[in-house]
């Protein structure tokens, strides 16, 4: 029960900060739910099955190659991720009916994206014990949380948008992006000191997530 209180206590604790921050019109508690349950189980199917698929064609064998492992973040862990996250917001979230401001692009992308960030961390918990949970706590389930917060500040605005496809694209690169930056410098861990990159760019995440939660506050429809 410990394991498991540690394994989702991060993810949920975003959930209410996000939940919270959407000052206006909050989002029905039953389609939020939806949302987490989609992330946990559609995306992580989709994950493992497109990831399998590309490792499998890619051959990323060289651990010490900076290249493979270039290719193995940003594409077969970054992207991968990001696209089984990004088509449910998409084809399930964007399109239904309460998705009716920008911010909800950030309520429901972050949704998606803690309810993967927490079955993944119930993996990684159940399997490498307290500390990795305390560790991940802090970073990539945070990560995680930016990654949506950027892709849904885009994916709000393409809703409301002429250039529906430009911004809905530019979301999930925004996501890839940083996701691979991250992974990136944690995968070249044999080049000394490198891993402070890794949380260069969530600290840089934090920052730009701040601003996206703000601007799309300040842009409310239901704004008084």
């Amino acid at each position: 029960m410990t394991l498991l209180l540690l394994s989702i206590a991060p993810a949920m604790i975003i959930i209410v900060f996000i939940y919270l921050k959407d000052k206006f019109e909050k989002e029905p508690i039953h389609f939020l739910f939806k949302n987490f349950l989609m992330g946990a189980f559609f995306s992580i199917l989709v994950t493992l099955l497109l990831g399998t698929l590309l490792s499998n064609f890619l051959q990323l064998n060289d651990a010490k190659s900076i290249f493979q492992q270039f290719i193995k973040a940003f594409i077969v862990v970054a992207l991968v991720e990001e696209f089984s996250k990004y088509i449910i917001v998409k084809y399930y979230a964007q399109k239904n009916k309460e998705f009716n401001e920008p911010f909800d692009g950030i309520v429901y992308a972050v949704m998606v994206s803690m309810g993967f960030a927490a079955l993944e961390n119930i993996l990684y918990v159940f399997q490498y014990g307290v500390s990795t949970g305390i560790i991940r706590a802090f970073t990539a389930v945070p990560a995680h949380a930016t990654f949506g917060i950027l892709m849904g500040y885009f994916m709000g605005k393409a809703k409301f948008s002429n250039h529906r496809v430009y911004y809905n694209i530019l979301g999930l690169t925004m996501a890839t992006l940083f996701h691979g930056a991250y992974d990136f410098f944690l995968f070249i861990n044999f080049v000394p000191g490198i891993a402070v990159g890794a949380f260069v760019s969530l600290i840089i995440g934090i920052v730009l997530s701040k601003k996206a939660i703000k601007k799309h506050q300040e842009d409310s429809f239901f704004k008084v």
